[in-house]
């Protein structure tokens, strides 16, 4: 079984591809639309569309400054609808922070109940990262349907890890 870690060395890299590719929304499955708009606009996240076409409702919202969005909604023949994903089964979507501790409390200033801050050192250990090295502060969080979030702080990306322009 092989691994792929968090390596600088980019000639061990497999080639990219060069068709631009983004993610753009991931679906968040929820039980109650109204009650899950609320929580996130809450949150001070942009609502970017609310669409009801009567036998469907659509719901989008994207945390500020990010190029990704989540979605949510109900009806017929939408992947929202399907068994597969039942409410709160979204796990662990990682949101990257620049401060993990001013991020927790805005969270936690919002009413969300939010884990305390861990960071990985042979285990997860309480309190961020002594060095505060990229990568390795964290704190859980969820929705009210379960869908659980992961804060990550990143101050400095690894070579490698951005897109030329």
């Amino acid at each position: 079984m092989s691994t792929t870690g968090m390596s600088a060395d980019a000639s061990t890299e497999v080639p990219t591809g060069t068709i631009d590719m983004k993610l753009e929304v991931i679906t968040v499955p929820v039980t109650d639309v109204e009650r899950a708009k609320a929580f996130y606009q809450n949150l001070g996240w942009r609502l970017d569309a609310d669409v009801d076409g009567g036998s469907f409702r659509i719901v989008q919202f994207t945390p500020p400054h990010s190029n990704a969005s989540i979605a949510m909604g109900k009806g017929e023949g939408l992947l929202f609808g399907n068994k597969e994903m039942a409410p709160g089964s979204q796990q662990r979507v990682e949101m990257v922070v620049s401060d993990i501790e001013a991020a927790r409390d805005d969270l936690v200033s919002r009413g969300v109940e939010v884990g305390e801050i861990f960071h990985l050192d042979g285990g997860h250990v309480p309190g961020p990262d002594p060095q505060r090295r990229s990568y390795n502060s964290y704190a859980l969080w969820s929705d009210p349907d379960g869908n659980s979030y992961l804060l990550q702080e990143v101050t400095d990306r690894l070579p490698g890890r951005l897109w030329d322009s």
